[in-house]
C-alpha cells in the first residue's frame, strides 16, 4: 500500500508515521496543479478537450470551465485562482507558452505572450503574491522540453509582471518549475526540478531576485516539481517518478512523508538520466500503486492540514492529514464570483 517507504532513513532524513492518501474526486485529465479554497472547493489543471480547469466540490459532481472561443487548445499546467473566480493559466503548449486569463465563463484573454520580442516558451507556473504580482516560472527554452531533462539544464527563467510591467528576474535555472513565497515574502523558493535542487532567492523591494541559495538537494529517484509552505516555514516538496512528499524543516532536518515507488522504475529512470537519455517515454509511465506522478500539492481544510495532490497523469486527486498545518493561500478566501455555485451545464 503506498504510504511511507519501508527503507531506512538517509542521514538528515525522518520517517513520519504512515501518511496513506485517499481518492478525491475522478474522471480528470493531467490534474497537475491543485488549488484550495476556504469553501471546500477545490480546482486543479485540466485538460480535456480545449483545455480549463476542473472544479471539484464536497460530495458533488466534477465541473469544468473549459476555454472556448480561442483558435488553439489551451494546456494548463500551472493555475491561479484570481477573486472573482478567474483563473491565470501558465500556458504549456508544444512550442510556445504564456500566461492567460480564465474567465469564468470560458472566455481567454492573453496575459503575457511576448517578452523581450520574442514568444514566451512552454511555461511552467505562475505566482500571485499579497501585493498582486505574478511571479511565472519557465522551465527551459530548449526545444522540445525533453531534450532538457538533464543535469546540465540551465535555461530556466522567472518572470515577475507588475505594474511596471514584465521582466526576467531569474535566469540560468536548472528546469525552473513550481515557486512559493515564504510568509513575510522576503524569499521566494523555486524548485530546479533537473538539477535536483530547491534554491531560494532573497526578494527585494521591487521584486529583483538576489543571493540565490541552495536550501536543498536531492538524489535517487527525487526530481521536485511542487513546493508550498507550512505554517512552521517548513518546505513540502513533490516529487515525480518516486511519488514522494518531503518535508524539510527550517533547520534543513528532512522528514520522508509519503512515498509510491517502483523501485525497477526508479532504477530505469536513474540510469537514462545519469546518461543524458531521459525523455518523455521515462515520464509518461505511471509506476506507483495509487500516485501517478505527483507534481504539486495545496494544503485546505478546516484547519489547512488536508494536503491534496496533483498529478501529471492521475485521473483523480489524493489527499492526506498532515501533522503541520500549511501557510494560508493568498488566494484562499477570495470571492469565486458564478464559480460559487454549481455549474450545471458544465458537467462532463
Amino acid at each position: 500500500m503506498p504510504g511511507i517507504s519501508e527503507k531506512a532513513p538517509a542521514a538528515g532524513e525522518t520517517i513520519a508515521s504512515a501518511a496513506v492518501p485517499v481518492r478525491v474526486g475522478g474522471r480528470l485529465v493531467r490534474p497537475e496543479c491543485v488549488q484550495t479554497h476556504e469553501s471546500g472547493v477545490l480546482f486543479a489543471s485540466d485538460w480535456t478537450g480545449t483545455g480549463g480547469v476542473a472544479i471539484v466540490r464536497p460530495d458533488g459532481p466534477v465541473e469544468r470551465l473549459l476555454a472556448r472561443g480561442c483558435d488553439f487548445d489551451l494546456k494548463p499546467n500551472g493555475i491561479a485562482l484570481e477573486p472573482g473566480g478567474s483563473f491565470l493559466i501558465a500556458h504549456l503548449g508544444v512550442e510556445t507558452g504564456g500566461m492567460y486569463r480564465l474567465c469564468p465563463d470560458g472566455t481567454v484573454e492573453p496575459r503575457l505572450t511576448m517578452l523581450e520580442g520574442r514568444l514566451l516558451p512552454p511555461s511552467n507556473f505562475p505566482l500571485i503574491d499579497r501585493q498582486g504580482r505574478v511571479w511565472l516560472t519557465v522551465s527551459t527554452r530548449i526545444q522540445p522540453r525533453s531534450n532538457d531533462y538533464r543535469a546540465s539544464a540551465a535555461t530556466g527563467l522567472i518572470i515577475l509582471i507588475d505594474r511596471k510591467g514584465s521582466r526576467i528576474v531569474a535566469d540560468g535555472l536548472g528546469y525552473a518549475n513550481e515557486c512559493a513565497l515564504s510568509a513575510d515574502e522576503r524569499y521566494l523558493f523555486v524548485n530546479e526540478t533537473y538539477a535536483r535542487r530547491l534554491s531560494r532567492f532573497e526578494v527585494g523591494r521591487d521584486g529583483s531576485l538576489r543571493r540565490r541559495t541552495a536550501v536543498a538537494t536531492f538524489g535517487r529517484g527525487e526530481f521536485p516539481d511542487g513546493v508550498v509552505l507550512d505554517r512552521e516555514g517548513g518546505l513540502w516538496i513533490t516529487s515525480i517518478i518516486s511519488n514522494r512528499v518531503i518535508r524539510i524543516a527550517t533547520d534543513g532536518n528532512r522528514t520522508l512523508v509519503v512515498e509510491d515507488a517502483d523501485p525497477d522504475h526508479v532504477d530505469l529512470v536513474e540510469e537514462a538520466f545519469l546518461a543524458d537519455r531521459l525523455g518523455r517515454a521515462h515520464l509518461d509511465v505511471a509506476k506507483g500503486r495509487l500516485l501517478s506522478n505527483i507534481s504539486s500539492l495545496a494544503f485546505g481544510g478546516p484547519s489547512l492540514k488536508t494536503a491534496y495532490l496533483g498529478s501529471l497523469l492521475g485521473t483523480a486527486i489524493f489527499s492526506f492529514e498532515a501533522q503541520v498545518a500549511g501557510l494560508e493561500p493568498v488566494h484562499y478566501r477570495v470571492g469565486l464570483g458564478p464559480l460559487s455555485q454549481p455549474r450545471q451545464s458544465s458537467i462532463a
